[in-house]
């Protein structure tokens, strides 16, 4: 662990209970005769209370062992447009690029000038952030995003994620950002949320990436990691279970701007 990462003392069986828990209300939840039809899994959070705010928005990336979207998940790439080549010839460009690299999991690829021609209203827009699970974006283009897909991706948590399409390793760069999570950081508030799971894993695969979260969060934004009051995983429709609760308040170079 490096110098100023403080382990939190989390207890991986605590942990672990609280997942069973979630699954088995879960199944008792799709028991129910108007819940018959649906048996979707849901997604599991891990919910970050702090004790003091942090003083700027930040979005933390953190790599987990398990996947955490469901199989029938849908992912959305947004590309830069390409000098020369009308939308259509840059989507297909793309869609080759990921496909010399071994890239099956994007379902879509959308180009910027698409997005800005074919997603103005607000029912287009909606029915783009429902459509997908989780939505990626070039890099060079990431900054452009915000002004045209609208703030409710980033009320959803499912503001893109950036990518480098120009990787070496595109596969490696693409996967990693599937298979982990993003803490978003908020200077407004002291409680933060975490996608970890989803009720189509096990027990154990949850708790393994409840303690990565964890970790990571410790290893990549450590102020943050040192306030940490409470943490709850719950479901989209459960209660939010306690799993660790700390009376330190953090070390003392910690912001001074106290969470209400």
């Amino acid at each position: 662990m490096a110098v100023g990462e403080i382990a939190l003392p989390l207890d991986g069986v605590m942990v672990k209970k609280a997942a069973h828990a979630l699954l088995a209300y879960n199944k008792i939840r799709q028991k129910a005769p108007e819940k018959s039809l649906l048996h979707e899994d849901l997604n599991v959070f891990l919910m970050v209370t702090v004790w003091k705010i942090t003083p700027r928005e930040q979005v933390v990336k953190i790599p987990l062992p398990h996947g955490i979207l469901p199989a029938t998940s849908e992912v959305c790439l947004f590309t830069k447009d390409e000098p020369g080549l009308t939308a259509e010839q840059t989507e297909n460009m793309y869609r080759k690029l990921l496909s010399q690299h071994g890239i099956t999991n994007i379902t879509e690829v959308i180009s910027y000038k698409t997005l800005k021609k074919e997603y103005k209203s607000f029912e287009s827009k909606r029915r783009l952030l429902n459509r997908f699970s989780l939505f990626l974006s070039d890099d060079r283009i990431r900054r452009l995003l915000p002004s045209h897909i609208g703030k409710h991706f980033y009320k959803s948590n499912k503001a893109p994620l950036s990518v480098n399409l120009k990787a070496k390793n595109l596969a490696k760069e693409i996967n990693r950002n599937i298979q982990g999570t993003v803490l978003p950081v908020t200077n407004k508030g002291c409680c933060y949320t975490a996608r970890v799971g989803h009720t189509g894993m096990t027990a154990e695969e949850i708790a393994g990436n409840v303690v990565a979260a964890v970790t990571g969060l410790a290893a990549k934004a450590p102020k943050i990691s040192q306030s940490i009051k409470i943490l709850h995983l719950k479901t989209d429709k459960s209660i939010a279970l306690p799993i660790f609760n700390w009376s330190y308040p953090g070390s003392e170079d910690i912001e001074e701007k106290t969470a209400p």
